[in-house]
């Protein structure tokens, strides 16, 4: 019996084994074997994992047609169809990678994120402009804390790797803002006319942005609007220099809301206890109101409306520089209107952006001499522009990192200008456009951006193309690399087109290499560029009163030229010390233009070589308050004296370069209910100082009709000390406030 049970025994052991199948393979991605893939028989429980060279092996005992499957949550699953008979199979396996949106690479160089979808990595959202000591809760100023932006303060606008102000353009939801600056008088700078509060997020391009966007020969920045608020709230702003209010009413089924702002500002007070350098005739004063309402639809769509009224006004007197004269002033009356309506909806595997904006701008300028208390001249410039902009895009999405999206925009403009009977000019243009682009995502380590825009102008009757291409790709782990191509068309500006000329388009190509590594709470940012200018604009004097020496610049020819190059630095780390928010930034600069008047090329007189701003901000959740505190330096920008010969041509009288600039800004936030579960209201106290040391900064000089004499373009005043209270009733953004280390 014993001998039968062994032998029964061996013959079913014997069997077993015969019946078992082995099956093995390798899996490889891109010729490398891949660990840690999951093998398995479909429908079984037999199965292996793959060794770190990819190979794997294991046994069944299944026959017939059978699925082998290959899983791993960083490439797509694979099935393959396989026979088990009595011999050995073998399954070799090539993996492809699953596209991933978190985990892709994306297209940066040039470009600076701030949004929903771009937390991790973000930069300068709201929050951060508020905190920002120095910015005074503006967009623009808290855009020269970053690389590439020019410390400017005689006049408004971004300038942008030895681009003047014009040269950069500003869009809401998609659509261009005209005249986002307020109106206000040469030597001092316009402010933001847009509250700060009303956008979710941004993307600001120093270089390479995108075919959708055009008329920018140096970058864009675009702003995209609030969408609906969390609950109804009322909230009230006072300080010595502004009083303003408003209110945001969410429906009860929240899917729309409305709200409303009220505002008004006056430096009169200010002006009393300070020292200002500016002697204001008339204290700055500007009185402001907007509107708006948003409607979420069924399918998630947005359709939003945004109008916004301002005036201001102020005048300005100084020593003049002429001896028959003992002042000069002006005096300015400014209005300005803007609308903007916007729709974003899905239909179906298409995503539609549209969008439409109106602006009407009015400023009044009246330029006066005095002697003896007696005028002795007077200059009046009146400027009336009406801008309509129209633009929609539709995209589709081809996969989960790729895209392709189209569409055209009208840029409508309109402006009568009258200057002192002399000029009277009536200035119309039609730009249309037509842009497509696609996102090409060729895996989680490359992908790229293609487009090319084409515009016709209906005043320069000639038309442009302009191709666009960046390509990304990820180097290691937390690096990648980045490069960019762009051509770029603006039109010369309308302010010098006086009279007949001959013009075409002023153009810029853009060559922009990027390293970047991010990780969580840091990124370092490292980018070379260079900029190749063509047909800018020249100018020529137009003599206005025969035989006093006074002209008005007026459009020649486009045979300017110039380039920029450069390199920048951004590090950014919220890790390394709790409860501390800062980075650091540098520019370097090497520009050269000749264009409006100069007579050769020069170094821009807005191009500083080296600029370095730093920002810290510490918030100390046990005493409730926010520190803040930001430094710039900037290189002694050069200064010239242009004047004219008697043959009428231009040339350089007298140069040389500013004194270096600097500045230290202080702020506190204080939030007085912070930790109370209960409160119905959020409050926050703010004390800020710009210029803490009192640098006396010099932006540049004017010179007298002969050259003798001049004067110093000076900050209104050196140091200003800003105190104001903000609070909202109805919501509690304590929490907001705490995560966002206010």
């Amino acid at each position: 019996m014993k001998t039968k049970l062994l032998f029964l025994t061996t013959f079913l052991s014997f069997a077993l084994s015969f019946a078992q199948t082995k099956i093995s393979g390798k899996v490889t991605y891109r010729n490398k074997g891949v660990g840690e893939v999951n093998v398995t028989l479909k429908d079984t429980y037999d199965g292996a994992t793959t060794d770190a060279n990819g190979n794997f092996s294991f046994e069944t005992s299944e026959k017939g047609n059978k699925s082998l499957t290959f899983t791993h949550p960083k490439y797509i699953d694979v099935e393959k169809p396989v026979v088990i008979e009595s011999q050995e199979v073998s399954v070799n396996t090539e993996l492809k990678e699953q596209i991933n949106e978190i985990d892709a690479v994306v297209v940066s160089a040039g470009s600076i994120e701030a949004s929903d979808r771009k937390r991790a990595t973000a930069l300068l959202t709201p929050i951060d402009i508020y905190t920002t000591a120095g910015a005074d809760g503006q967009i623009s100023s808290a855009l020269t804390y970053l690389p590439g932006v020019q410390k400017v303060g005689e006049t408004e606008g971004l300038f942008i790797r030895g681009g003047t102000g014009t040269e950069s353009k500003i869009f809401m939801d998609g659509s261009l803002i005209n005249n986002y600056f307020s109106n206000s008088v040469p030597g001092i700078a316009g402010r933001d006319r847009f509250n700060t509060s009303l956008f979710k997020g941004n993307i600001f391009s120093s270089g390479g942005y995108s075919a959708l966007y055009g008329q920018a020969l140096s970058g864009a920045l675009m702003l995209e609007s609030v969408d609906l608020p969390d609950q109804s709230s009322y909230d009230l702003g006072f300080s010595p220099i502004f009083l303003n209010a408003g209110f945001q009413k969410l429906s009860d089924n929240k899917n729309s809301s409305f709200g409303a702002t009220l505002g008004y500002s006056n430096l009169k007070l200010m002006q009393e206890v300070f020292n200002f350098n500016t002697n204001f005739s008339e204290a700055p004063q500007g009185l402001n109101a907007d509107f708006n309402f948003r409607i979420k639809t069924k399918s998630g769509g947005f359709f939003k409306y945004y109008g916004m009224y301002d005036s201001n006004r102020m005048g300005v007197k100084v020593p003049s520089l002429e001896p028959e004269n003992d002042f000069s002033s002006v005096n300015l009356k400014g209005k300005n209107t803007y609308h903007n309506v916007s729709f974003k909806q899905k239909f179906g595997k298409y995503l539609l952006n549209a969008g439409t904006s109106y602006s009407f701008n009015r400023s009044d300028l009246d330029f006066s001499t005095q002697k003896n208390d007696l005028e002795t001249g007077n200059t009046k410039l009146l400027s009336d522009g009406n801008y309509i902009n129209f633009k929609a895009v539709l995209e589709r999405k081809i996969n989960k990192i790729s895209a392709l999206r189209g569409g055209f925009e009208l840029n409508s403009t309109s402006e009568k200008l009258n200057f002192n009977d002399f000029v009277n000019k009536h200035y119309k243009d039609l730009i249309s456009s037509a842009f497509v682009e696609t996102d090409l995502g060729f895996s989680n380590q490359l992908s790229a951006k293609i487009g090319v825009r084409a515009e016709h102008s209906s005043y320069l009757g000639k038309s442009n193309i302009a191709p666009r291409f960046a390509l990304a790709y990820r180097l290691a782990k937390d690096w990648t690399t980045s490069f960019a191509y762009g051509l770029f068309y603006q039109n010369p500006e309308s302010r010098y087109i006086n009279g007949p000329a001959n013009l075409d388009f002023q153009q810029s190509q853009h060559y922009i290499f990027q390293i970047q590594r991010a990780t969580d709470g840091r990124s370092l940012r490292l980018e070379a560029f260079y900029k190749k200018y063509d047909d800018l604009l020249k100018v020529k004097n137009l003599p206005y009163v025969d035989g006093q020496n006074q002209y008005v610049q007026t459009a020649d020819n486009n045979n300017g030229y110039g380039y920029a190059k450069g390199a920048e630095l951004f590090w950014r780390d919220k890790k390394t010390f709790e409860n501390i928010d800062y980075w650091i930034s540098y520019s370097f600069l090497d520009s050269k233009r000749d264009f409006m008047n100069y007579p050769v090329s020069l170094k821009p007189n807005f191009a500083s070589e080296h600029t370095i701003s730093a920002v810290a901000k510490r918030f100390v959740p046990k005493w409730k308050t926010g520190f803040n505190l930001s430094y710039t330096y900037a290189k002694g920008r050069p200064y010239y004296d242009i004047a004219t010969n008697e043959e009428s041509q231009y040339y350089v009288r007298k140069e040389g370069s500013l004194r270096d600039y600097n500045a230290l800004n202080f702020s506190v936030n204080y939030l007085p209910n912070l930790g109370k579960k209960d409160a119905k209201a959020f409050t926050v106290l703010v004390l800020s100082v710009s210029n803490i040391l009192g640098s006396k900064n010099v932006y540049g000089y004017n010179f007298s009709m002969d050259g003798a004499r001049n004067s110093a373009v000076v900050p209104p005043v050196n140091t200003f000390v800003f105190v104001g209270a903000f609070i909202s009733f109805g919501v509690d953004k304590t929490q907001d406030a705490i995560n966002n280390n206010l």
